[in-house]
């Protein structure tokens, strides 16, 4: 993108102050005088000559409005009104300044200026032009001319073009015979250049991306933007890959009276590697058609099963097993919750069994309610679902599920005790069931609790600066045994053990297992704040379940535990000291003394351009992972960044990446070297990401940046609160 503005000094001029820029910026935008007001003249003397013009003598001043030439010894024609010069001149109005070898000023209040420097103060950029017409409107033409956002006595990028138009007014520029020099190389040429100059959208080509990777070998697009309409743009970004041929990616975007959504094509007619065509689309929309009525649409196809390992971003794309289609209307009002879905899913792993691939749903209606203060302090609430589960294979039918429940919420001060009661009742009526299996089967069952909690304050420090919380948890659970063998399973698995599974009333998600359950839940929360912000320094929460009677109920194929207490789960967030935060999680197992997962990140990030990170990933007989990366200024114009993620379990880095970045006063460049597992058989690709962006006008190359912020958390291009 381009943008206009100047950076003036010497030849060994700095970058421009961010707080002065954003007051030349409000000076622009500032209220300014009539532009069609008088014109009023100063000078050291004048003449009048034969031929009815003035000679103006001396030190001569323009003036209109906020507009103001200054030179020396100008001629004024009166019955044209036009004043001109053929010495030095300066020009000077709330979008632009110029320096010229000569000025004529029209009575239009259009002025054309001979051998100028322009500077826009706003955003920073300056040039110079054989010939510039400006207009009162901030209309600019100019000929012969030479565009940069460089400071003074600093050239290493340079826009050059025979003209070039630039409306302030609509924050548009248009040039012809436009050549990019960076370093004095030309890296850019074209007949016809749009551009903005303004944060205003434009239709238009934008700069070109290239990159390269050993998949799909060197890619060259160039991305053009349409700006169809207010609400409406899209963006289009031919590409050709030296070993698969043409690419197009199209991107949709719209506003809505309701909502707002994107549509994407990527498309490759003849993908030389894969011998045929390929495509993937990806629609996302959220409408709300009332303040209490919203849909909301995410759906996605892609023509093979192998997209995401050729094209994807790297590792995450090997563990793309499924691609999500959906579509949700819901209501919400003050006591109900009304929604309506029908969700499918693409298989993209082969690997997995057909009877263990998502079933789909067609349709889902759900219900939840919740009714407080009613008589005596009853909270009344009710969840209900009708679901319809279809798939090729396998026993599909309706399932039909629904809980009434009443709680009486005891508060105090500090304290809560809160008992509940609720009937699950859950049925099916069945179709492609085993020869004599009955297609009918209903379970259903009382499930009683008692969630109870207190908490406790303590200042600490000189001035009681620091306050310390001990936040005692019981939960108390009983659901009776009920066999559910006989029952299918559509939707239902157990979720990791963390603390706020501890202290849920089902060990299930999903209604086709109910737990069985005679338990009582403990947890203990800490926590240390600053007593007048509210700011967490530490926290911590450990927790296990004790079970009085054992779980019986379980998943096919999943063996029964014998023991008397769950796993102690406990977890840790240390930010006790301003650059450093410390996060840790562990699932212990008391039976086996045994750690069946943890989690372990140290972040160190004083600035948003500064961040280190070490993590360690553990799960038991799956995963065992580290994960270090870097972004670090190593020198005033120079930065660094890695990243490695290494499988301690499959003796290999699954990821690893370095770069380096040059930060010059008007432009960077960045470079990323990276070698990554592809696909799910363990095969490695290597791309180099290379992105060099010129302050004010564009980025050249693949988006490096946005790479380094996805992959190096806490890490930030751009500091918060100032844009460049």
């Amino acid at each position: 993108m381009l943008a206009t503005g100047i950076c003036i000094g010497d030849a060994q001029a700095n970058c421009p102050d961010p707080e002065e820029l954003e007051a030349a910026r409000a000076a622009t935008s500032a209220p300014a005088a009539d532009p069609n007001g008088d014109i009023q003249l100063e000078m050291d003397s004048f003449e009048a000559t034969r031929d009815g013009q003035w000679d103006l003598k001396g030190e001569v001043a323009i003036t209109q409005g906020d507009r103001k030439i200054m030179t020396r010894d100008a001629v004024y024609d009166p019955e044209s009104q036009r004043f001109s010069t053929k010495n030095g001149v300066s020009y000077s109005d709330p979008s632009m300044k110029v320096e010229g070898t000569g000025a004529e000023f029209e009575p239009s209040g259009g002025v054309t200026f001979e051998g100028a420097q322009f500077e826009l103060p706003a955003q920073p950029a300056r040039g110079a032009a054989d010939r510039i017409h400006a207009t009162k409107e901030g209309e600019l033409n100019l000929d012969g001319v030479r565009y940069t956002t460089c400071p003074v006595g600093n050239d290493d990028w340079i826009l050059k073009a025979s003209d070039i138009d630039i409306s302030q007014s609509t924050g548009i520029g248009t040039g012809r015979n436009v050549r990019l020099d960076f370093k004095g190389v030309p890296i850019l040429y074209t007949p016809f250049i749009s551009f903005p100059v303004s944060d205003q959208r434009k239709s238009g080509f934008l700069f070109p991306t290239f990159g390269t990777s050993s998949r799909s070998g060197t890619e060259i697009g160039v991305p053009w933007y349409w700006n169809i309409a207010p609400e409406y743009d899209a963006t289009f970004l031919p590409t050709w890959y030296s070993k698969r041929g043409a690419r197009l990616d199209t991107e949709f975007r719209y506003l809505s009276p309701v909502g707002r959504g994107v549509l994407t094509a990527d498309y490759l007619p003849d993908d030389q590697e894969f011998n045929d065509s390929r495509l993937l689309v990806h629609f996302v929309d959220q409408s709300d058609f009332t303040d209490r009525l919203r849909m909301g649409i995410d759906a996605a196809d892609v023509s093979d099963n192998n997209w995401f390992e050729d094209f994807g971003l790297g590792p995450e794309g090997t563990s793309v097993s499924y691609l999500n289609r959906s579509a949700q209307l819901v209501y919400l009002d003050d006591h109900w919750l009304a929604s309506m879905r029908a969700q499918n899913f693409q298989t993209l792993d082969t690997t997995i069994d057909e009877f263990d691939r998502p079933y789909t749903l067609l349709p889902q209606l759900a219900v939840h309610a919740r009714f407080a203060d009613q008589p005596y302090g009853l909270t009344f609430g009710f969840d209900g679902e009708v679901s319809n589960f279809l798939r090729d294979d396998g026993v599909t039918g309706l399932r039909m599920d629904a809980a009434p429940e009443i709680r009486m919420p005891l508060r105090g001060a500090g304290v809560y005790i809160e008992p509940a009661a609720s009937w699950r009742y859950t049925a099916y009526d069945l179709d492609d069931t085993a020869p004599g299996s009955d297609n009918t089967l209903t379970r259903s069952a009382p499930v009683l609790s008692v969630d109870s909690g207190i908490g406790f304050e303590k200042n600490w420090g000189r001035n009681g600066q620091r306050l310390q919380t001990f936040e005692p948890r019981l939960l108390y659970l009983y659901v009776p045994y009920r066999n559910q063998d006989a029952l299918p399973v559509f939707d239902t698995g157990e979720p990791d053990l963390n603390p706020v599974q501890l202290f849920r009333t089902n060990r299930y998600v999903g209604a086709d297992r109910l737990s069985n359950a005679n338990q009582v839940s403990v947890g203990f929360t800490s926590r240390l704040l600053d007593s007048e912000t509210g700011q967490q320094y530490i926290a911590g929460t450990i927790g296990q379940a004790y079970y009085f009677d054992e779980p019986r109920v379980t998943l096919p194929g999943v063996p029964l535990e014998d023991t008397e207490s769950s796993d102690i789960v406990a977890e840790l967030d240390l930010t006790a000291f301003e650059n450093w935060n410390v996060s840790m999680g562990v699932q212990w197992d008391p039976g086996d003394t045994r750690s069946e997962k943890g989690d372990v990140n140290l972040q160190y990030r004083p600035e948003h351009d500064r961040v280190v990170n070490a993590g360690y990933r553990f799960r038991r007989d799956n995963i065992e992972q580290l994960d270090g990366s870097v972004a670090w200024p190593i020198g005033e114009r120079w930065s660094a960044y890695a990243r490695v993620v290494y499988s301690l379990e499959d003796e290999k880095t699954l990821d690893q990446f370095a770069g380096l970045e040059y930060r010059a006063c008007c432009w960077r460049l960045r470079f990323v070297g990276r070698r990554y597992v592809s696909n799910r058989d363990g095969d490695v690709d290597t791309s180099f990401l290379l992105q060099l962006e010129l302050n004010g006008l564009s980025s050249v190359g693949v988006g490096a940046d946005a790479f380094l912020e996805r992959s190096i958390r806490g890490y930030s291009f751009d500091q918060p609160g100032i844009s460049d």
